[in-house]
């Protein structure tokens, strides 16, 4: 299977973007603004594109994007075809072979309830490269076992430390089994279709061969979808985020279902303050709290908090 980023782009633009497609594993992201410089994110750091597809430091010389380039590029994303992707649209993101998202941005168009029916005159993409690290999970694995048996486990991370890359390497090992622990059944609830990166259904990143997806569905009715339908030992799902989304969790770990889940925060307080949860309730769901960070520009575990302990 093709992952190469060279396929978002239709033949004519192929040879611009090149380098960039033999850099791709140190790329996260690609910005494209219409009528402004081209810009990647790479390994923390900006870099812009001449006019040659070449990498530079220097916005005087990097290329402009034109519109109607966005446009063709956007075009080919969606195999010409746009009616076809509009739901994807319309959630504000597509996601191609490879698992690769591309986020859009333009005019909205609204609903009378309020919701958005579509986008239109687009003029902004951001292309997430999926990086799929196997064995991104070896260091912690060992700890989130106790005599054969998977902690429930929460990773605490600010943006772009690691969070989502370390989840889909636990949620593959878990299904397949390790040294520490048999197969599991896991429920994946991936909203936004980052952690199995499906495309038309099928996961392109790999999530183990005891994985079940539920790709595009909103995390609090997917995780009771899954909890009817695939009878799950683990939930997994990424970026906890809403009140509905804590409760569907408290709910999975009253059925027994081990949990795995990311949130955004600076640390275990931070995400209790959030959310107005007691700290009790959070340690009836969760035995290990994992704090990610950065150190010397690369992500690490800064903490592994056990449930009733200060720091383990």
């Amino acid at each position: 299977m093709d992952h190469s980023i060279l396929q978002l782009f239709p033949l004519q633009y192929r040879t611009f973007w090149q380098r960039t497609a033999q850099e791709q594993e140190h790329i996260q992201e690609i910005r494209l603004r219409a009528g402004r410089p081209a810009l990647l994110h790479r390994e923390g750091r900006e870099i812009f594109l001449d006019g040659k597809g070449r990498f530079t430091d220097t916005a005087r010389d990097a290329y402009a994007v034109t519109e109607r380039e966005l446009q063709e590029i956007l075009d080919h994303i969606c195999h010409y075809s746009p009616y076809a992707f509009e739901e994807e649209l319309r959630r504000g993101f597509v996601t191609v072979a490879g698992g690769h998202r591309v986020g859009v941005a333009g005019q909205a168009v609204m609903e009378a309830d309020g919701s958005v029916r579509t986008l239109k005159n687009i003029s902004y993409l951001n292309i997430r490269i999926s990086h799929q690290k196997k064995g991104a999970a070896d260091a912690v694995l060992p700890g989130m076992y106790r005599r054969g048996c998977l902690k429930s486990t929460l990773i605490i991370s600010p943006p772009g430390c690691g969070k989502t890359t370390l989840l889909r390497d636990l949620i593959r090992q878990v299904s397949d089994g390790n040294p520490y622990g048999r197969g599991m059944t896991v429920g994946v609830v991936d909203e936004r279709s980052e952690l199995a990166g499906s495309f038309l259904g099928r996961p392109q990143n790999d999530v183990g061969m005891r994985t079940d997806v539920l790709d595009g569905c909103p995390k609090e009715t997917g995780m009771l979808l899954l909890l009817r339908s695939m009878s799950p030992e683990v939930i997994a799902i990424d970026e906890l985020g809403s009140d509905g989304e804590l409760r569907a969790l408290m709910q999975a770990a009253a059925c027994g279902c081990r949990i795995l889940a990311t949130a955004h925060g600076e640390d275990r307080q931070d995400v209790e303050r959030r959310f107005g949860a007691q700290a009790v309730i959070w340690e009836r769901m969760f035995d290990l709290f994992l704090l990610l960070g950065k150190e010397n520009g690369k992500c690490v575990v800064k903490a592994a908090q056990e449930r009733g302990e200060e720091t383990c």
